[in-house]
C-alpha cells in the first residue's frame, strides 16, 4: 500500500457492526478515507467516518440506483456492508458495482444465497455430511408434529432467515410452536431442529480465491439481555473468549468447502455443542465479520486491515501462524454504553476467587 488513504465505503455505518469494522481500521498502520452509509442518519453520527450519506433500506427498491450514485461520486477501492440483507442486495448487484471500478471481496453468488437461507445451508451440509443437528423445514402443523415426534422431546424453532436468534424458541409444547410460526406467518420459511445445549463457539475466516488466509475461534460465555427473550439468544455476546479447538478447526472448514470448493471472503461458522460434547454447525455467517470482531483486533489480530489489504491489493498477511493465532483464554467483555473491557481467564478467576487488583 502507498501512503496515500485508500477509500473504502461502509453500509451500516453506526450500527454496532460496522462500527467495530471502523474502529478496526482506524487502528490499522494504515491510512483509511471511510465513506459510511446508513437509512438512519442519527445512527450515522455515531460512526467514525470521513464522510456520511444516508441511503434506503436494503430492500427498498431504489437502494440499487442510491448506492450505486454514491459509489459513483465518492470512488471507494473497495465496498464492504454488515447487515445480511445488504449483504444480499450487494452480491445481487455485484456486477453494477464492480463496472464502477469498486472492488468487492465477496463470495459467490451462490454460497451468499445459500448462506443467508438456513435450511439451504443444512441441505448441503447434510448432503456432504457434515454434523449438523436434524433438522426439518415447517411447511404446515403436520411438519411440526412429525419433528416433536422424530426429533423430539425438545425441539429449537427458528426462521431460515435473519440474524440474532430471529424467530428462535426452544420447546417441549406443540401447542406453543405451533402458535409461535403461525404468529410469525412462518409457514414454509421456519425449520425444527434437535434443541442442543447452550454452548456454542464461531470460526470466523478469511479465504482468497479458494486459499485459506487466516482463522480464529471464539467461543461464548453468555448473551446480552438474554434473560429478555425466550431463546435466550439474542445476537449481542455480552462475554467471549479466544478458543482453539482441533475438531471445531476440522468441522469448520468441512462445512465451508461443503458450501463452495473454492471459498473466497469471510465465512464466519457457528457451532453448538450436542449433549454428545461435539460441535454441531448451525450456520455461517457470509461475507461479513460477526460484531463482536473488534475483540480480535484489540487482541493484536486486525482481520478488517488484512481484508481490506488483501482484497484491494492481494496483499497477503504476515502471520507467524494463520490458525487461531491469538492465544487461548483472552476475554472480551462487553455491556451498554461501556467501553469494551479486553482481559483473560486467569484475571477473571482471580475476581471470582475474591482477590483485589489494583485499579
Amino acid at each position: 500500500m502507498s501512503g496515500e488513504a485508500t477509500r473504502i465505503a461502509i453500509g451500516g455505518a453506526g450500527g454496532a457492526p460496522s462500527n467495530n469494522f471502523i474502529r478496526s481500521l482506524r487502528e490499522a498502520p494504515h491510512a483509511y478515507y471511510l465513506v459510511g452509509f446508513c437509512a438512519s442518519p442519527t445512527d450515522l453520527l455515531l460512526a467514525d467516518v470521513d464522510e456520511r450519506s444516508t441511503m434506503p433500506l436494503a430492500n427498498d427498491p431504489g437502494y440499487r440506483d442510491a448506492l450505486l450514485r454514491l459509489l459513483d461520486r465518492t470512488k471507494p477501492a473497495l465496498l464492504h456492508v454488515q447487515n445480511d440483507h445488504e449483504v444480499a442486495a450487494v452480491s445481487r448487484i455485484r456486477d453494477d458495482i464492480e463496472s464502477l471500478g469498486v472492488k468487492l471481496f465477496m463470495p459467490s453468488r451462490y454460497a451468499v444465497e445459500t448462506c443467508l437461507d438456513k435450511y439451504r445451508s443444512y441441505v448441503d451440509w447434510q448432503r456432504s455430511g457434515v454434523r449438523v443437528p436434524r433438522t426439518i423445514l415447517l411447511n404446515d402443523s403436520d411438519d411440526l408434529a412429525t419433528a416433536f415426534r422424530t426429533l423430539g422431546p425438545k425441539l429449537w424453532i427458528r426462521a431460515t432467515s435473519g440474524a440474532g436468534g430471529a424467530g428462535s424458541l426452544p420447546t417441549e409444547s406443540f401447542e406453543f410452536a405451533r402458535l409461535w410460526v403461525e404468529r410469525s406467518r412462518g409457514w414454509g420459511s421456519f425449520t425444527a431442529s434437535q434443541c442442543l445445549t447452550s454452548a456454542s463457539t464461531t470460526w470466523l475466516s478469511l479465504w482468497y480465491h479458494g486459499e485459506f488466509v487466516v482463522a480464529q475461534g471464539r467461543r461464548r460465555w453468555s448473551w446480552n439481555f438474554g434473560n429478555r427473550t425466550l431463546s435466550g439468544v439474542t445476537g449481542i455476546t455480552g462475554v467471549g473468549e479466544t478458543f482453539s479447538n482441533a475438531e471445531v478447526d476440522r468441522l469448520a472448514e468441512q462445512a465451508v468447502r461443503a458450501i463452495d470448493p473454492s471459498p473466497h471472503g469471510i465465512f464466519g461458522v457457528d457451532m453448538t455443542y450436542g449433549d454428545d460434547g461435539l460441535p454441531y454447525v448451525t450456520e455461517i455467517n457470509i461475507a461479513r465479520f460477526f460484531t463482536t470482531h473488534y475483540f480480535f483486533t484489540k487482541a493484536g489480530l486486525n482481520m478488517p486491515d488484512i481484508y481490506c489489504r488483501l482484497g484491494i491489493f492481494g496483499e497477503e498477511p504476515t502471520l507467524a501462524k494463520r490458525l487461531n493465532p491469538l492465544p487461548d483464554g483472552l476475554v472480551w467483555v462487553r455491556g451498554m454504553d461501556v467501553e469494551p473491557v479486553l482481559t483473560t481467564v486467569k484475571e477473571i478467576e482471580r475476581l471470582s476467587a475474591g482477590s483485589q487488583t489494583p485499579g
